[in-house]
């Protein structure tokens, strides 16, 4: 246990200066177990130390164990926890935990007999947390990381410290709220930045944003999809022509039998292809009002803005990057769909318009989100302050 403790200190002494992120204060740390789902490259294992550092400097003993690490090829994390509570250990943070074959077992096992124990543990979002491992249900608290809202992304580029708004105070107090920021900062000279780059982490120093990125999801289709979902590997570029068909048109309507075609498998396969890229936060569904969950969605968007930038090097279609960005930062924590009016109905509510140039149908109860002001009006609100949901 102690080669742990060593990696954990050479971790900690490595840390880079952090932005810290919106769900530290979120989550219920009191809780016994707790799981942290996030896409690959979000910076779920960042978010772990920067939790590690902040209880070391409380003098609370934890420690944090990567089990991907050769450590466990002989050890279980009910051995690493046993021992772990017998020197006086309070926190454990286990990184990865997907990787390790019963994990949900002995995660059960822990709770059971280590009462004194707290364990926060990282996984895949493809995970089915609930559906695939009911020996935890009632037990695992759970929380989703996203990437970088614009607003974490503006507090870090601006050196600022605004808070996040909730979308009924957006809805009323708009025009005054978005005053208070732009006397502060100037927030589209940093908005267009943002919806290139700045949802990954990869901004915070790195040079190449797109080469890391394309990795990242390379990763997601060889590893994660491929293991969790029990894909055969030799089936994998049949899912990259997929994304990569998907990121060419996005968003629009799918003709699933077109897209079956161009990756020359069944219409089933593809449904359960699209399904799979979902889970893993690569693509958004969006169905009509009442049909979410229904097989065929009414449009297919990319999962953030950046991503629309994988395949597109000459440059973005403005109007669907736009709807793509509001989708992103609504869907977060709330249900869209696509309304009857508008080009999104949030909540089973208030429908939106999204940039100047939309043809969607609305009337005076639609909101429209536009793209290059900085104060809005009455339902004219700026997109960018949609980005301060989270």
């Amino acid at each position: 246990m102690q080669t742990l403790f060593n990696i954990q200190n050479d971790l900690l002494a490595d840390l880079k200066p952090w932005v810290k992120r919106g769900l530290m204060d979120q989550i219920d740390w009191r809780a016994r177990l707790i799981g942290i789902k996030g896409s690959r490259g979000i910076g779920k294992t960042t978010f772990l130390l920067n939790y590690a550092k902040m209880l070391t400097a409380n003098k609370v003993k934890c420690l944090y164990a990567d089990l991907n690490d050769f450590y466990f090829a002989d050890r279980s994390i009910v051995s690493l926890a046993d021992e772990f509570v017998k020197t006086g250990g309070h926190t454990l943070l286990l990184d990865q935990v997907y990787k390790y074959p019963d994990w949900s077992d002995e995660l059960r096992f822990c709770y059971d007999n280590f009462p004194d124990l707290r364990i926060v543990f990282t996984g895949s979002p493809v995970m089915r947390l609930k559906e695939e491992n009911p020996q935890l249900h009632g037990l695992v608290n759970v929380y989703s990381l996203e990437g970088f809202s614009f607003r974490e992304y503006l507090n870090y580029s601006s050196g600022l410290n605004f808070p996040s708004v909730s979308l009924p105070d957006i809805l009323q107090n708009h025009e005054q709220i978005c005053r208070d920021i732009a006397q502060k900062v100037k927030p589209l000279a940093y908005f267009s930045d943002y919806l290139r780059h700045g949802f990954y982490p990869y901004f915070l120093g790195q040079k190449n944003v797109y080469v890391d990125l394309v990795k990242t999801i390379n990763l997601v289709l060889e590893v994660e999809i491929s293991f969790l979902q029990q894909i055969d590997i030799k089936l994998i570029p049949k899912l990259r022509k997929l994304l990569y068909t998907i990121v060419g048109q996005t968003p629009f309507q799918p003709n699933v039998s077109k897209l079956a075609a161009s990756v020359d498998t069944s219409r089933a396969t593809v449904m359960n292809y699209m399904l799979y890229l979902k889970h893993a936060r690569l693509i958004h569904l969006l169905y009509q009002v009442g049909e979410t969950g229904s097989k065929k969605p009414a449009h297919i968007f990319m999962q953030n803005p950046n991503l629309m930038y994988l395949c597109n090097y000459g440059g973005v279609e403005r109007s669907a990057l736009y709807k793509t960005f509001f989708f992103n930062q609504l869907g977060y924590s709330n249900t869209v769909e696509r309304g009857p009016l508008g080009d999104f109905c949030v909540n089973g509510g208030p429908c939106f318009i999204v940039g100047d140039d939309s043809k969607s149908k609305a009337d005076e109860s639609t909101f429209r989100a536009r793209e290059m002001i900085e104060v809005g009006k009455a339902n004219e609100i700026p997109l960018w302050l949609f980005g301060f949901l989270y």
